[in-house]
């Protein structure tokens, strides 16, 4: 490559960069041996691929991308500066437009670089994303088995205080299947109640459980319809604390409830303290 032939830019940037391979690699180190032109042209390119590469992190190009970026820049090159061989006088004649298509290069491998980044960064946004929802989901299934563990030990402290008032409730003026019974503590306003061979109702019709204290109007307990074999409950219906219960009763109401008794009483009983 001596009497005035050089190395092509192109050839002398991707040899900078190590870029080069093989037959390629092989000649370039062969002609800069001997070549003082060539080695002043690739010392000065080193110093433009080093400016332009300051700002930037390294990605490396893959060889798909490095063959279409360089077929771009050969289509944009002048035919004489496509060709593996350039006089000697190229190399001071060309001088602007020797590092014009350098910025392409180190765009490639920034856009390689930054959508790698990208992906890494969505993947790591949905797996957050992901975690936060699983622990917010772990977090209301702990409270509501909180809750239910605290509901339960209500009902238990219910079922075995010795204090609570307890009534088995009849049908009204004569005897008949339908029974009920209650249990009930005034401190806390907690109730439980149980019913049994209640009779079916019509659809806008519903049973409804009050608390009828010594002095004061009767206080709602609960609205609820039977099942088909008859029984019912009501467990732990919102009431005042610190109202003793004269008497307990069951009326049929309208099916959303109301707020003093309109029905007929089916059911009634006295509390007695104790057991």
């Amino acid at each position: 490559m001596n009497g005035g032939v050089h190395i092509a830019q192109e050839d002398l940037a991707l040899y900078g960069m190590g870029n080069l391979q093989g037959e390629e690699l092989a000649r370039v180190r062969t002609h800069l041996q001997s070549c003082a032109a060539c080695q002043e042209e690739l010392s000065t390119l080193a110093a433009d691929l080093s400016l332009l590469g300051l700002g930037a992190e390294a990605h490396p190009v893959p060889a798909h991308a490095r063959a279409r970026l360089l077929e771009s820049v050969q289509d944009e090159m002048e035919p004489a500066a496509v060709s593996q061989v350039h006089p000697i006088t190229s190399l001071s004649t060309t001088g602007r437009r020797r590092t014009a298509w350098i910025p392409w290069v180190i765009a490639a491998g920034l856009a390689v670089g930054a959508t790698g980044l990208g992906v890494k960064v969505n993947t790591m946004q949905q797996q957050l994303q992901e975690r936060s929802r699983m622990l917010a989901q772990s977090q209301q299934e702990a409270m509501r088995s909180r809750e239910e563990a605290a509901r339960s030990e209500r009902v238990l402290a219910l079922l075995k205080a010795p204090q609570a008032q307890r009534a088995t409730l009849t049908a009204a003026k004569t005897p008949a299947e339908p029974t009920g019974h209650a249990i009930y503590l005034a401190e806390r306003g907690e109730l439980i109640f149980q019913g049994s061979h209640l009779k079916s109702l019509p659809e806008d019709k519903a049973y409804e459980l009050w608390v009828i204290p010594q002095n004061g109007a009767p206080i709602p307990a609960g609205v609820f319809r039977p099942d088909r074999s008859g029984d019912a409950s009501v467990v732990m219906p919102p009431l005042p604390t610190g109202v003793p219960a004269k008497v307990f009763a069951i009326t049929v109401e309208r099916a959303e409830g109301v707020a003093k008794p309109e029905g007929p009483i089916v059911l009634s009983g006295v509390p007695m303290p104790g057991a």
